[in-house]
């Protein structure tokens, strides 16, 4: 084609554009017709491709043609997304609104499943005698660590993994055992304390959280024994799981108890009897879940808070509040609690 045929061919097509876009009354719609013309592969598009085969002085005529084409096709096409607007907002203002109805029902707040679970935790051990203790979540190096017989050069601090605030003296507590600490520096025995509450550590997977929810007891008194720490590990578990489940207490180290012990629970989920077939993915075919420490306070911790540990003896024992209410509810995931999310939340 010559110039004045593609020149042509142009006009006609900004025609045939205002004709197609004219019934429309659909953004989606009218988004099309505009690439059927101005696509990559449109018809304006298509009809350019013969633009280099004209002689060097008629393209210029050529391109002013299909530039107007585009600008017309392009402020058509904004006019009408501008009159579908204006149509919608007319819409909404003709709208009537009977104000005499009752609004939408608004669900009603509930506890957090953390603080079900840690009221219920404190619940069970206050049947025992035990009551709340409470302490700060800014702690010092004495009161976490050394009271506790972890000096600095101590290995077991890196267990911990700390998040210092000042130098090496102020921090964020990493358990809550400066509680026990503190109830000892102000109380005499009998002392049976639980102390709940959060405690932060440099740890992030899906079974841990760098802050999460604690909750530790300690019990002095003359003549307390192991036997009483089992005792009372065992009603705590089987009133919170609401079934009479077993433990065990395996020796471990811990620096503020001798002898120390792990404690582990019969699984929850295949009652300690996993099928032969099939993986129990709780226990992994053991039987058994770790659920926290424990032992008998080391005298060393007794002679820091000034208790005659000739003549009073104690327990103390902690565990995760998270990995308890995983246990119980099948939560596979410890950030489920923390992001708000109320499909998660609402069914507890």
């Amino acid at each position: 084609m010559n110039a004045n045929e593609l020149i042509a061919t142009l006009d006609r097509l900004g025609e045939e554009f205002l004709a197609a876009i004219q019934p429309l009354a659909d953004e989606q719609a009218i988004r099309a017709a505009q690439a059927q013309f101005l696509g990559k592969k449109g018809k304006v598009s298509e009809v350019m491709k013969d633009l280099g085969k004209l002689a060097a002085g008629d393209r210029p005529l050529v391109g002013q043609a299909a530039n107007r084409v585009k600008q017309v096709i392009e402020e058509r096409t904004a006019a009408k997304l501008d009159d579908l607007v204006n149509v919608a907002a007319q819409a909404d203002l003709a709208r009537k609104v009977d104000v005499t109805l009752p609004a939408r029902p608004a669900g009603g707040g509930r506890l957090h499943l953390m603080t079900q679970v840690r009221l219920e935790a404190v619940q069970i051990f206050s049947e025992l005698g035990f009551v709340v203790a409470d302490g700060p979540q800014i702690e010092t190096d004495w009161h976490t660590f050394e009271a506790l017989a972890i000096p600095k050069e101590h290995p077991a601090r890196d267990m911990q993994d700390t998040f210092y605030i000042t130098g090496d003296e102020i921090l964020l507590r990493t358990h809550t055992s400066p509680v026990q600490v503190r109830t000892m520096l102000t109380q005499t025995p009998p002392i049976r304390i639980v102390a709940p509450g959060v405690v932060y550590r440099r740890d992030d997977d899906a079974t841990h959280s760098p802050m999460f929810t604690q909750i530790e007891g300690l019990a002095v008194d003359k003549d307390i024994s192991f036997a009483d720490l089992k005792g009372v590990l065992i009603h705590f578990v089987s009133r919170f799981f609401q079934r009479d489940l077993e433990i065990r207490l395996r020796p471990s180290y811990f620096p503020f108890v001798e002898p120390g012990a792990e404690v582990d629970m019969q699984c929850s989920f295949c009652m300690g009897k996993p099928p032969k077939l099939s993986t129990c993915r709780v226990c992994k075919q053991t039987g058994w879940v770790e659920i926290g420490g424990s032992g008998m306070v080391d005298p060393e911790v007794f002679a820091h808070v000034k208790i005659d540990a000739e003549k009073y003896t104690g327990f103390a024992f902690g565990m995760g509040l998270e990995r308890m209410a995983m246990l119980r509810h099948g939560v596979n995931d410890i950030k489920f609690y923390y992001e708000g999310d109320l499909r998660f939340l609402e069914q507890f």
